[in-house]
């Protein structure tokens, strides 16, 4: 039987979510359901899922059972660790749903890349915790068609590949309308995140991103942080801020002491009701 289902969408520069509040766990979605409701003539549409949930009813968690838990899930109906930009939406739909004081300054919640904690600032805008990112040196190999890069791995909770592009090469003109290959193929048994860095000069870059589950999205705030943590490594600046332009706007990516922070705006666009239909999962 077709069912009634609440939601809210929300994004983060254009990196768009539909939101499910299910605090005390009561409906897990299907990756049939997830692909139904991202899907944008079909359902709402988003790059993908942000499921409320306490942190109880999380398989494994063994932080505080309280804690409020982002269920991430890409459009493709895949579980995935971590959401930079995800984050931020889901700690503004928080407060937005009352479901934390509206006087709250710093939530921490879970992720199933560990607890990240955020921080309202007074202009709006949300800044995150994102943990200690990982770079490798360059060790991998991603290629549009004949034209390759070697690329860093990082590893910011979820996997990413950094290609730096040389000076000549044109950002703009990147096809990613297909998923890029890398090599060795076994360094990403479960994907990656593939970040192409324009350098801009000075503490600014520019970035596109091929996100795994999803397809070239408008911003990933995971891969900001990957790509700043990238271009660090390559300069040998490990301290310092970086400005990430991304298609759909502007982040700040702050690595300081091995942690990194991210700082970007959030939005919450509109509250509605769609009818789930029966739907038959061949994931």
């Amino acid at each position: 039987m077709p069912r009634a289902l609440s939601f809210a969408k929300g994004h983060g520069t254009l990196n768009d979510f539909v939101i499910l509040t299910d605090p005390d766990g009561a409906h897990d979605p299907t990756p049939a359901e997830v692909r139904f409701l991202c899907d944008r003539r079909a359902g709402v549409g988003g790059d993908g899922i942000l499921r409320v949930v306490r942190a109880r009813h999380i398989a494994g968690w063994t932080g505080d059972p309280d804690a409020w838990f982002m269920d991430y899930r890409n459009a493709d109906g895949s579980l995935s660790e971590m959401c930079g930009n995800g984050v931020r939406v889901f700690l503004l739909f928080l407060k937005h749903a009352g479901l934390v004081p509206a006087d709250t300054d710093t939530l921490e919640i879970g992720t199933r890349a560990g607890v990240r904690t955020g921080t309202y600032l007074p202009d709006g805008e949300l800044r995150i915790w994102m943990g200690r990112p990982q770079v490798d040196a360059p060790g991998v190999r991603v290629a549009i068609g004949e034209e390759g890069w070697l690329a860093r791995a990082v590893d910011v909770g979820n996997p990413h590949a950094v290609s730096i592009l040389d000076a000549d090469d044109s950002l703009a003109a990147l096809d990613l309308t297909t998923r890029p290959a890398w090599t060795p193929a076994e360094r990403f048994p479960q994907q990656a995140n593939l970040e192409f860095v324009e350098l801009l000069g000075g503490d600014e870059v520019r970035m596109r991103v091929f996100e795994r589950g999803v397809g070239e999205t408008f911003s990933c705030g995971t891969g900001t942080v990957a790509a700043a943590s990238a271009v660090a490594a390559a300069q040998g600046r490990p301290e310092g801020s970086w400005t990430v332009h991304v298609p759909g706007g502007t982040l700040r990516v702050d690595l300081t002491g091995g942690d990194a922070y991210l700082t970007g705006p959030a939005v919450i666009v509109y509250e509605g009701t769609i009818e789930i239909p029966d739907l038959e999962d061949h994931a």
